[in-house]
């Protein structure tokens, strides 16, 4: 896949020169409603004998239009994930916009003629909630009146499940509750965080249950604090085990929260290096014990769990 990076000023030397089929949205978390969308424009890309393009921005919209930190975004797809799963869906190109100053306040008009008619677009597909601008002047029931029938106009409808729209706020607060069975349902897979394994205190090889531990991007959002199935991809391996995510109140109060990892079956040092975990489902909350002893009982129940668990799924 070609990833093309737009700003402005708009230069169309970089620029796909054939005919596309645009799929729009900012994706974030490429759930089972933003599939729809670009499995739609795949759809009319492969009938019009075009390549897909999906367009998403660089940084969250609120960002710019709401003044919200860049600092405090937590994204359930940064780029680079985003990318991928883009990939998977049989994407040929993607463009990345800078939403910079130049490019908000843009209006609607200009935003079509450069960043659609601009990229070659025959079709533009998108949710019915997608928006280039101020939502009420620039949404897909005015799209036509900008297009002036420069390409054809795809409207898919919001997917729902259980009679609810399946969207990435909803994803989001099940992930911070640590619901990652409804996550990965509205997900449509299995939800994953990067990471880079850092040195820890090494409690848990003193309790026999040696860890890794994992320094995350703050982009990334994690799951709330708790007990969980994992899987992680390791120095090539997929490698099941159970992670930790809290403050380990056993040994004192006001701990820097942690996210840990007991891995089965491993015992290479690995310090530095690079991982992807994917996160199945929850197994229980955080809890204090009364000493290390009730902790490795716990432990040992966890673990049992835990590869039962992987034993049916």
């Amino acid at each position: 896949m070609q990833v093309i990076y737009l700003d402005e000023p708009f230069n169309r030397k970089i620029v796909y020169p054939g005919p596309i089929v645009l799929a729009l949205g900012f994706f974030d978390g490429v759930h089972l409603g933003h599939q729809r969308v670009i499995k739609r424009a795949k759809q009319e890309a492969e009938k019009k004998g075009a390549k897909l393009a999906v367009m998403t921005l660089d940084r969250h919209p609120s960002v710019a239009f709401q003044g919200v930190s860049q600092s405090s975004i937590r994204y359930l797809t940064p780029l680079k994930r985003k990318l991928e799963l883009f990939v998977s869906l049989g994407a040929d190109i993607t463009y990345v916009v800078a939403l910079n100053k130049e490019i908000v306040p843009m209006g609607p008009q200009e935003f079509v003629d450069k960043y659609m008619v601009g990229l070659n677009a025959i079709t533009v597909v998108a949710g019915e909630d997608y928006t280039y601008g101020k939502k009420d002047i620039a949404n897909m029931e005015t799209l036509a009146e900008y297009s002036k029938k420069r390409f054809e106009i795809i409207t898919v409808p919001h997917l729902k499940k259980d009679g609810h729209k399946v969207g990435s706020t909803a994803i989001r607060e099940y992930i911070d509750e640590g619901d990652l069975n409804s996550a990965n349902y509205l997900l449509g897979y299995t939800y994953q965080t990067s990471g880079t394994v850092v040195h820890g205190k090494q409690r848990g090889r003193k309790l026999g249950f040696p860890t890794i531990n994992l320094d995350i991007p703050d982009n990334e959002r994690i799951p709330g604090e708790g007990i969980y199935a994992v899987e992680v991809m390791i120095v090539g391996k997929k490698v099941f085990g159970m992670a930790s995510i809290g403050r380990n109140e056993t040994f004192g109060k006001g701990q820097k929260q942690t996210v840990e990892i007991n891995l089965f079956d491993f015992s290479k040092m690995v310090y530095g290096e690079k991982v992807t975990v994917a996160w199945y489902c929850k197994l229980r909350e955080q809890h204090k014990y009364p000493d290390a002893t009730s902790l490795i009982s716990q432990l040992k129940k966890d673990e049992h769990n835990t590869k039962e668990y992987f034993k049916k799924v």
